[in-house]
């Protein structure tokens, strides 16, 4: 049922100090691979070894040994892989089979200590080890993703549906409009008509007009000056208001900075010089301390015996007879060259480690001040850096100050001429209007009326047509939005029913398998055992939060006594070799649920001495179907019920 291309493909582990394997090579034929072997014969080092090739942390390092490295070929490919023994366990690097071996360990390497396995005997929460390699939190926050794109194409459903609904209201406005339009340029046709009868009918003459009309276009144009020289003024008034604002803000900064002479600047300076000096100076001298005490502490345990021969090798660093009497209790002191006992020089060293250590501290002190003088002057230097910028602006905000208030003086000058000007230009206008020409005049303010209003009316018009152009255009998204919701929808459906289904299949390829293999084996008055899921009230799939919580399963066992009478029993009162079976089903069930067949050829089968040997046989031919490879490892009796055709590695 595997996925992967190895059909037919001879697997080859080459494995070194892995478990308490030295180093060995085995080849794995597809199919059914027996381990047959006593205990301590390295079966489990071999599953363990093959548990690393797939990227599993399970696995350890021979005693004798920093690093164990396996290696399996399989087809075209290989992988390799390096454990390596560290304080806090075995490290594993290079590249395994499975970038995650999470439903590998659970699932497939059913060696003793798997936890899917002993999860029936330890009584643990069976749902949530069948459901550990589900990312559920990412699955809650799919749902939350999808939930805001569906709740956005129904906002935008919505407020298609509205502008559908205001589409009629702006057709009739865009008609009206039109009819409006008409109107007015009937309207203003017919003033057109009459001001042409008026200019035959005015006997005024040419140059009255003519001087009128200049007389009128200059007001207009002096009245329109006017009234932007007042708008200019107001605005400069009110920027130098403003301005003077910042100032007197700026002001009230400056005049509460602390003051900061350039005597306590320099001072600052000046220590900090000598404090750094006087810093490096001891660094110096505690390096060569150091290594003076380093040199003599190594001449202590026995180091640089070239030098001491050579010391001793002089005569004059013989010393008297009675230091010779006592040559096997010293020394040699490589400063004199006299024999000494090492008590002398390891207190002598001792007192030099106290020198050194006050001289770190006397470093320490020294850091600890500068620290506190370079803050004080970077303090210094920010303030009077912050004055200077203070000053500056304040200087430029006076400058613009006087600027504008310059240019107010000239603006009003303007306007007391424009004003002035106005004035001479209604009298002179009053001076040759006539009655006749007035009704002329009106006229053309008709005209010019209609025209403006026309203008507006056929902008209206255009941005009504506008509207409607792009309301027919969202009209038009509504299918393709109403198709997105529908496929989200679909996404929502799957993603809410994607745990119940998980669940819903683990629980029953666990008990159809629990049936098969429970009529296989005949286990004497095993009715059955099976699991109930039940749906608990904080469902995930209708959590907000990314808790992984959900339906709940239960583990059943029913028996029958020899009357017929069936009951309920406990999983504690199955016999080890039930439990065992059990646990090595739920297991199998996991690996369906997870399609771990798929990404992992190899299943491993290790312990089953709980089970007898004819049942192993039964539970061997029922689980190979499944893997393309299946490795067990058996003691020499149980491995002797399996059948001839499989293949048998006895020694490894």
């Amino acid at each position: 049922m595997g996925s992967l291309s190895v059909s037919g493909e001879v697997a080859t582990v080459t494995v070194e100090k892995i478990g308490g394997i030295d180093e060995t090579t085995v080849k794995v034929p597809p199919g059914v691979t027996v381990l047959r072997g006593r205990n301590a014969t390295n079966r489990t080092s071999f599953l363990q070894a093959v548990m690393a090739a797939h990227g599993s942390e399970w696995a350890s390092v021979k005693g004798d040994a920093d690093q164990g490295h396996v290696e399996l070929s399989l087809g075209e490919e290989t992988y390799s892989r390096t454990l390596t023994r560290t304080d806090g366990g075995v490290v594993g690097s290079g590249l395994g089979l499975l970038t995650d071996p999470t439903v590998a360990d659970l699932f497939a390497f059913l060696l003793e200590d798997n936890e899917a396995r002993r999860a029936v005997e330890r009584g643990e929460d069976l749902r949530e080890i069948i459901m550990r390699p589900v990312d559920v939190a990412s699955i809650h926050r799919q749902i939350r993703a999808a939930e805001q794109r569906k709740e956005e194409i129904d906002e935008e459903l919505d407020r298609i549906a509205s502008l559908k609904r205001d589409f009629p209201d702006l057709e009739r406005q865009r008609a009206d409009l039109r009819d409006e339009i008409a109107e007015t340029r009937d309207e203003l046709q017919h003033v057109e008509e009459r001001i042409d009868e008026r200019d035959v009918d005015f006997q005024t003459t040419q140059e009255n007009r003519d001087e009128l009309e200049t007389a009128l276009d200059e007001l207009q144009a002096t009245r329109s000056e006017l009234k932007r020289v007042r708008n200019d003024i107001q605005s400069e008034q009110e920027s130098i208001s403003a301005l003077r604002d910042e100032r007197g803000s700026l002001a009230v900064e400056r005049s509460g900075l602390p003051e900061s002479p350039d005597e306590r600047l320099e001072t600052l300076q000046s220590d900090i010089e000598r404090l750094r000096e006087r810093k490096r100076e001891l660094s110096e001298y505690t390096t060569r301390l150091q290594n003076v005490i380093g040199f003599n502490e190594e001449l202590l345990a026995g180091e640089h015996r070239e030098i001491t021969d050579a010391i001793d090798a002089k005569p004059e660093s013989v010393g008297d007879i009675t230091d010779q009497l006592y040559q096997g209790s010293k020394t040699t002191c490589w400063t004199c060259g006299s024999r000494v006992k090492p008590d002398r020089i390891e207190s002598t060293l001792q007192s030099m480690r106290d020198h050194l250590q006050e001289t770190v501290t006397e470093i320490d002190d020294i850091e600890d001040e500068l620290d506190e003088l370079t803050d004080q002057r970077d303090e210094i230097a920010e303030t009077r850096t912050r004055a200077q910028e203070l000053t500056a602006t304040i200087d430029e905000v006076d400058t613009e100050i006087e600027r504008r208030q310059t240019t107010v003086v000239d603006l009003r000058e303007r306007r007391n001429n424009l004003s002035a000007r106005v004035e001479e230009l209604e009298e002179r206008v009053t001076s040759l209007r006539t009655e006749e020409f007035d009704e002329v005049l009106e006229l053309h303010t008709k005209a010019n009326e209609l025209e403006l209003e026309l203008d507006q009316l056929e902008s209206e018009r255009d941005e009504v047509s506008e509207e409607i152009a792009d309301i027919e255009s969202e009209i038009r998204r509504n299918d393709e939005l109403v198709a997105q919701r529908e496929e989200v929808v679909d996404e929502l459906i799957d993603l809410r029913s994607r745990i119940d289904r998980l669940e819903a299949e683990a629980t029953d390829q666990f008990n159809e398998k629990m049936d098969d293999l429970l009529d296989i084996l005949s286990y004497g008055n095993i009715e059955r055992i099976w699991i109930e899921r039940t749906d608990t009230p904080d469902d995930p799939v209708h959590n907000s939060d990314d808790s992984v919580t959900g339906s709940t399963f239960t583990l059943h066992v029913v028996r029958s006594t020899d009357g017929g009478t069936v009951y309920e029993d406990t999983v504690a009162h199955l016999s080890e070799s039930e439990r065992e079976v059990t646990g090595l089903v739920f297991a199998l069930a996991g690996y369906l649920v997870h399609d771990v067949y798929e990404d992992v050829p190899f299943m491993l089968l290790d312990s089953l001495e709980a089970i007898d040997s004819a049942r192993i046989a039964s539970l061997v031919e029922y689980f190979a179907e499944y893997p393309s490879y299946l490795v067990v490892a058996l003691l020499p009796e149980d491995a002797q019920a399996l059948p001839e055709k499989y293949n048998r590695i006895t020694e490894i």
